[in-house]
């Protein structure tokens, strides 16, 4: 036992740096992807009141699909990186090409869903005035999906490299790109119709394939990677597409399920009116930019996991599931002070308007206590998608956020049944209920799994 204690720091250190290093361009990545999101929120929000509300409703439709396709995506990421710890460069150009054709077939049934924003939002009972503003704005994001995915993909092939720093500059530039193109769009400069919120969607869009471009054109020029990504057999194989199916929809639904708990809050509380629905907006639009960090992190983890299991280092695939969780952990307590000491600061990014600023706030005090249970259910979750081990982790996330926290949320938020309608902080306690039990069952699924793994059983299968 003293062994093991004793040299703890150490191997804490030495892996924590390991993962950080990888993890850091990740994070810096997701963050110029989710302050597009940020920016359209904050930009539309000087527009109106209610360019405002559909920037909301319209990310409501839109964060879930984009979820989903990101997770189908991000099973490249494990595999690429299982391949590259066996030193099987054949196989990695194989899945890359499959992978293109599953984002392709991904992205059609996406944008269809999309183009049926205006029936979706009138079906829910959303305020005729938003309704329009909302429904274009989705509409302009379709056209960007095929994009968005094509730039998952190239992004999954790099990550599953070890190369995350390209991608963070690509998406770095996207987001300054972003900021002056909303700019013209939004107020209709040079000439150019006024769009307002709308022209926030058309201008994620237009740079979403701009990043696509310029990071297929970074890895065509690479010396190693062009040599690995030859484009021989471009033919779609059930087989390998199949397998990719079975790895990421499940992660695709895992993430989505996580983040349309969100969304359909957002949707939910827009029947009770505009001011709450913009408050809510802001504390989840700040939410979501804080589990940048430990989602990215996680991503970080399930590449170290992948390459110590493709090198056959079981031993340390358990170390970096560990020390892993302990990094995101602890990050998260970053997330907690800024949302309890700098509350004003945060929402004054948003609105000035005194009654959403107070509801903003009182929604930040919730927000900060989930931070932690976040952190450790979403890197534990990174850990398992290294041992490729994603359906059960699925269900589990479904049965946490779809049975727990949702109807919490709406028992305690639109009814008396309990207590009298809690209103948007009704939403919150069940946000926090079901995170806290998501993060209990995704450890003890990775302590299943590390347990079979080791004895040689096939974890798929439980």
């Amino acid at each position: 036992m003293q062994t093991t204690i004793r040299p703890f720091l150490p191997r804490f250190t030495r892996e924590s740096g390991a993962l950080m290093t990888l993890s850091t361009p990740i994070i810096l990545t997701q963050l110029a992807t989710q302050a597009m999101g940020f920016v359209d929120t904050t930009m539309a929000g000087q527009v109106s009141p209610a360019d405002l509300a559909a920037i909301a409703l319209g990310t409501s439709l839109w964060i879930p699909v984009l979820l989903l396709l990101r997770g189908i995506i991000m099973a490249l990421t494990p595999v690429v990186a299982f391949h590259r710890g066996a030193r099987d460069f054949d196989s990695i150009s194989v899945e890359f090409v499959q992978m293109l054709w599953l984002a392709l077939a991904s992205s059609v049934l996406l944008i269809g869903y999309l183009l049926s924003a205006k029936p979706i939002l009138q079906w829910i009972g959303v305020a005729s005035e938003i309704i329009p503003i909302a429904s274009d704005y989705a509409y302009a994001l379709a056209f960007g999906v095929p994009g968005i995915a094509l730039f998952y993909t190239l992004n999954g092939f790099c990550e599953g490299m070890n190369n995350t720093k390209a991608p963070m500059i690509i998406s770095v530039l996207g987001l300054l790109v972003n900021i002056p193109v909303n700019y013209v769009l939004i107020y209709g400069k040079f000439g150019l119709p006024e769009m307002g919120a709308v022209g926030c969607g058309w201008a994620t869009s237009l740079v979403y394939w701009m990043m696509s471009a310029l990071l297929y054109s970074y890895i065509k020029g690479h010396h190693h990677f062009k040599t690995i990504l030859r484009f021989k057999d471009t033919k779609p194989r059930a087989k390998e597409i199949g397998h990719l199916v079975k790895l990421g929809l499940p992660i695709g639904m895992n993430i989505a399920v996580c983040g349309s708990i969100f969304a359909v809050i957002a949707l939910l509380i827009a029947r009770i009116g505009a001011e709450n629905v913009a408050a809510a907006q802001i504390a989840l639009n700040i939410s979501s930019m804080t589990y940048v960090i430990p989602m990215s992190i996680s991503f970080g983890i399930t590449i170290r996991v992948g390459h110590a299991l493709g090198a056959k280092d079981h031993s340390g695939a358990v170390e970096r599931s560990q020390f892993g969780i302990l990094v995101a952990a602890l990050m998260s307590l970053l997330s907690v002070a800024m949302f309890l000491l700098f509350p004003e600061v945060i929402i004054r990014l948003y609105t000035t308007d005194p009654a959403i600023s107070a509801t903003a706030a009182t929604l930040l005090i919730f927000t900060a206590m989930y931070q932690f249970s976040d952190a450790l259910q979403t890197s534990a979750n990174g850990a398992l998608r290294g041992y490729k081990d994603t359906k059960v982790p699925m269900f589990l996330a479904i049965a946490s956020y779809w049975g727990l926290a949702l109807p919490i949320g709406v028992v305690l938020g639109l009814t008396d049944h309990i207590v009298p309608a809690m209103g948007e902080e009704g939403f919150w306690v069940g946000i926090l209920t079901g995170l806290t039990v998501a993060a209990a069952l995704m450890l003890f699924r990775l302590r299943i799994v590390i347990r079979r793994y080791s004895n040689n059983q096939d974890v798929s299968a439980a």
